[in-house]
């Protein structure tokens, strides 16, 4: 089953389930798309409920009022209850990433290949599951194992100005016959300014010529105009089959500073067979009590069916309001869509409204108690419990009476990855 849910584990009206089902009506193998509803169960501050980084909390704490909607399984081209078969080839994609526990130094056996791809939809990992560690010597090593397979490893360190250091670890290694590759790479960087980073960077090629990449990266530095400390994780990932039609690709980053201020998002893109799929989400919090969150999802087929659904909540001291649209194309190019909305006043009544192309209408006023998340549940404390090796990095001794250079030219903004 491939399943494209909320990525950031926050809830969404609605989730999007490709699920394999056997027998006449869908083939040998089929792909059946699933859109339903989900039970909206959203706390005030101080509740948690899901991840929307690295990993799953415990859920503490429980709602009242939420609201219960209706599943449906819709057919794409006219909105009605009805299940729609693709047909797709099994991802090879879904194997188990092996653990890495060798060490490359003068003293061991060359390191161990790592040659499978990243796992999808596992978010910003902490850098205790990397396991970098790297060396405190220079190496340039290499060597052939008793099965024909090769290897490599070194390492050094590079200086510049303003005190900048980075210490990095290069190993890699290819089989007998070269069909398969892999490579990987840490590092970490610092300077005078406090800035600190600790990244890791891998790539690789199998036998049946599936390949992957992978980047992690986490970062300290002192924000140029809150003067406050923040640190930065994110991750980009990617993988494509050398047989089949499928390929993916995932970006990821979460920002916190000293005072509460927090940004996660995620951009995602898919394909397989003649399926495709984009998933963007992104939540905001300012400090304050102020929180946005959106996600928007769509997808397409080489026969022209499209689809999607996006919402977006805004909220501030139990006043807000939350919107959403569901939609589809056909191949005739016939349009369905349904929206709706929630304006929340803080006193306790939610005014519910709401239409759809194929007639439906609704305009209410309900008394209902408002439910949100007005602080993270994971935020800056938990990010630095989390990152003591990136905190514990050593910047080169700064000698008497040398100030480091300050950048104060405003950062370029993030590219957008749009489809």
């Amino acid at each position: 089953m491939v399943e494209m849910a909320a990525a950031g584990g926050f809830t969404t009206p609605f989730n999007v389930r490709l699920v394999t089902r056997g027998g006449p009506l869908y083939g040998e193998r089929g792909l059946v798309l699933e859109m339903h509803s989900k039970k909206r169960r959203l706390f005030g501050a101080g509740k948690l409920v899901k991840c929307c980084c690295s990993k799953i909390r415990e859920v503490r704490g429980s709602g009242k009022g939420a609201d219960k909607c209706e599943e449906r399984l819709f057919d794409l081209s006219k909105g009605s209850s009805r299940i729609m078969p693709f047909r797709y080839a099994k991802s090879r994609f879904a194997s188990k990433q092996e653990k890495f526990f060798s060490r490359c130094t003068p003293r061991n056996i060359g390191p161990q290949s790592r040659d499978s791809p990243p796992l999808q939809d596992t978010g910003i990992a902490n850098e205790k599951d990397w396991g970098i560690s790297l060396l405190s010597e220079n190496v340039n090593e290499s060597g052939t194992n008793e099965d024909g397979s090769t290897w490599y490893c070194e390492s050094g360190e590079e200086l510049g100005e303003n005190g900048y250091r980075c210490r990095w670890t290069m190993m890699g290694g290819q089989s007998p016959d070269g069909s398969s590759e892999w490579k990987e790479t840490w590092w970490e960087k610092s300077d005078w300014t406090g800035y600190k980073e600790l990244g890791v960077e891998k790539s690789g090629r199998n036998a049946e010529s599936d390949s992957w990449w992978e980047t992690w990266k986490e970062v300290l530095h002192q924000d140029e105009w809150s003067n406050l400390a923040r640190i930065e994780r994110s991750a980009q990932k990617q993988a494509k089959s050398g047989t089949e039609n499928n390929e993916w690709y995932e970006n990821w980053w979460e920002k916190y500073d000293a005072k509460g201020w927090t940004e996660k998002g995620a951009h995602k893109y898919g394909k397989l067979n003649e399926l495709s799929w984009w998933e963007k989400w992104g939540e905001h919090y300012d400090g304050r009590g102020s929180v946005l969150k959106w996600t928007d999802k769509w997808a397409e087929t080489k026969l022209g069916t499209k689809w999607g659904d996006k919402w977006e909540e805004r909220f501030f001291a139990s006043i807000g309001s939350r919107h959403g649209e569901t939609w589809h194309v056909s191949p005739s190019n016939e349009r369905w869509s349904r929206k709706w909305g929630e304006e929340h006043f803080g006193n306790g009544e939610v005014h519910k409204y709401g239409n759809s192309t194929s007639g439906e209408s609704w305009d209410i006023v309900v008394v209902e108690e408002t439910y949100y998340e007005a602080e993270p549940h994971y935020g800056w404390a938990d990010v630095v419990g989390d990152s003591t090796q990136l905190l514990s990095i050593q910047p080169r001794e700064k000698p008497p009476g040398i100030f480091p250079n300050l950048d104060f030219t405003p950062p370029e903004p993030e590219e957008d990855l749009d489809s």
